[in-house]
């Protein structure tokens, strides 16, 4: 697969703290690659490097090999919202086309095209700061791909939306990908992340803590967790083999197992005294990963490259 963008070596300090840590991932031509970490990790600062907003003290940034990032061929929906708020929405997102180079009247189709996609026909003559706060942020997501980007840039793309919302935007965005885009996405609703990305790079204090294939990352670092619906004694649940610990509320428990259980000999041995009205295992969530390591629990000690 093609890489579309390629950073190496990054590194950024402001006075006389160092924000990024030798930095270093693709973005390849196709892929949905999230970008993860709790605040402060250094996920912005990398974003506006990439953009050049700031500048890296050491390393390089590269697009399909180029050192000069060709801004028209990248579209980035910014973190911060910032569309001019008494300008027309047509109006904007010509002009921002236009910024890009893009033909005026490819980008009208597009934008109405878009505009009726994302339930916004009609709106063509309204002016930004007469939107809603989902609707700016359906204009600001349109104008970010109304000039066909090679590479797209998505800061926090699903803040401030409703479900139906998150859905339309998480459809487009996988059939952007679908499509040859390559898309850089980094937000905090570790659901949607996990259900979207082809790969994961997750930082930490401005350093590389994971990075790989969702699935080698998943089978890596998530062990299995068995929930059983049913009134049972937490401390004989604790005594079943290879059960790290038990989490229980009201009726259900969650039984977290370590990292070498076969999952179907660990159940064909539980024991016919169990209650059990519904029962189902699964490896511990993206999301449950990403607390692990904000909180620096136990894949602190364990985490870094996966080879996908």
């Amino acid at each position: 697969m093609e890489t579309m963008l390629t950073v190496e070596s990054l590194e950024k300090s402001f006075k006389d703290k160092q924000i990024l840590k030798d930095i270093s991932f693709e973005v390849r031509k196709g892929e949905i690659m999230a970008i993860l970490g709790p605040n402060g990790a250094g996920k912005s600062t990398t974003i506006r490097n990439i953009m050049g907003i700031m500048y890296p003290d050491n390393g390089k940034i590269s697009f399909q090999n180029h050192q000069e990032i060709p801004r028209h061929r990248i579209g980035y929906l910014p973190e911060e919202r910032g569309l001019y708020k008494n300008v027309k929405v047509m109006d904007i997102l010509l002009y921002l086309a236009e910024l890009k180079d893009y033909p005026l009247k490819k980008a009208k189709e597009r934008a109405i095209t878009y505009l009726k996609k994302f339930d916004l026909e009609g709106k063509e003559n309204v002016s930004v700061e007469e939107l809603s706060k989902g609707m700016g942020q359906k204009v600001q997501f349109i104008a970010s791909i109304i000039h066909e980007p090679e590479l797209l840039i998505l800061d926090e793309p699903f803040s401030g939306l409703d479900p139906v919302s998150q859905e339309l935007f998480k459809n487009e965005i996988r059939n952007l990908a679908d499509n040859g885009t390559a898309i850089l996405l980094s937000s905090h609703q570790m659901n949607l992340v996990e259900e979207m990305c082809d790969r994961l790079f997750m930082m930490h204090h401005g350093q590389k803590i994971i990075h790989g294939n969702m699935d080698d990352v998943k089978t890596e670092y998530a062990n299995f967790k068995c929930t059983i619906r049913g009134k049972n004694d937490r401390e004989e649940l604790e005594r079943l083999p290879a059960v790290e610990r038990v989490e229980q509320s009201e009726d259900t428990s969650v039984l977290y197992l370590d990292k070498n259980v076969q999952a179907v000999s660990w159940l064909k041995n539980l024991p016919e005294s169990l209650s059990v009205q519904e029962l189902s295992i699964d490896r511990i969530s993206l999301h449950e990963i990403f607390i692990d390591i904000a909180t620096g629990k136990n894949l602190m000690e364990k985490a870094g490259e996966v080879h996908a």
